[in-house]
């Protein structure tokens, strides 16, 4: 098995990959089995069916002209439904982030998430963590911003979609992105980061620094809409004085609807219920948090 402990994928040395895959490539090229380099053996993965739902993959012109994929699930219905960006980890648009989208489509919204990463490959069905890493690393700030940017003005044109109730959500990489689109889109009404990095690694280089930015934590006083976060205390990839950094700097910035939460005894990807590192109890209050912050802003 892997136990995914940072926030941007493992060092070489941390690596073990299971072979077990779930499913296959669609006509389309997305992957819609589990992240091959992540998924335990001993997974019992929450399924949530379609049942009620309109599910299906759609693509549109991103920023740059890319035909930008993704996946989207919403109430069966005219609508309009409240929209929720969904923004994956490291391991792009496979099943865990398909069935996050199905949860939130059982709760009401319109859940849409791009495949942010295909314009060099799809990671989901790769092992090699290294490949994966290159991968990620090309997706750069300008062309995620660009890619929900086009995701907000395609969900604009639909007639199931009420652009005037935003809100985002991610997981470890799709974390950090959440609070930076935040403070870009006025559109984001609320936001929910699950451990997503929020300031430099102690032993990141200069380049690997820079090319990080703008970090979280530099941008508290920038938040448009609430943002709140679900963070793991036994985190190895995101130390705690960060998070404290980032309370601190929600609070000089008079951010008070927004804050994280730090369970602490949850390692990192404790919601990613397809990986050895899934905490149940704290996965779970971590989604009514969603939930509360969602109906209270979106509705």
């Amino acid at each position: 098995m892997t136990v995914l402990i940072r926030p941007e994928g493992q060092t070489a040395e941390d690596f073990r990959f299971s072979r077990r895959a779930l499913g296959g490539l669609t006509a389309g090229a997305v992957f819609t089995g589990y992240a091959v380099a992540a998924l335990a053996q001993e997974a019992q993965p929450i399924t949530t069916d379609s049942a009620g739902l309109t599910t299906e993959m759609v693509s549109y012109p991103s920023a740059d002209g890319f035909d930008l994929p993704a996946y989207v699930a919403r109430p069966e219905g005219e609508g309009p439904f409240p929209v929720v960006i969904v923004v994956s980890e490291i391991f792009g648009l496979h099943a865990y982030i398909q069935d996050v989208c199905r949860r939130l489509a059982k709760a009401g919204y319109a859940a849409i998430a791009p495949a942010f990463f295909v314009r060099v490959e799809d990671p989901a069905p790769l092992s090699d963590m290294q490949r994966i890493q290159a991968i990620v690393a090309a997706a750069g700030y300008e062309q995620v911003m660009g890619d929900i940017s086009a995701t907000l003005e395609w969900a604009s044109g639909q007639l199931w979609a009420n652009t005037d109730k935003v809100g985002i959500t991610g997981f470890c990489w799709g974390g950090k992105v959440v609070w930076q689109a935040a403070a870009r889109f006025a559109a984001i009404d609320a936001g929910v980061a699950w451990y997503g990095r929020l300031a430099p690694s102690s032993t990141a280089t200069p380049e690997q620094i820079e090319a990080g930015r703008p970090y979280p934590v530099d941008l508290a006083g920038d938040l448009k809409g609430v943002v709140i976060g679900n963070y793991g205390g036994q985190d190895q990839g995101i130390p705690n004085d960060t998070v404290a950094a980032m309370q601190e700097a929600l609070a000089a910035a008079g951010q008070t609807e927004s804050g994280i939460k730090l369970y602490d005894d949850a390692p990192h990807g404790f919601h990613a219920d397809y990986r050895a590192s899934y905490r149940a109890t704290e996965a779970a209050d971590g989604w009514a948090r969603l939930l509360a912050l969602f109906e209270a802003k979106l509705r």
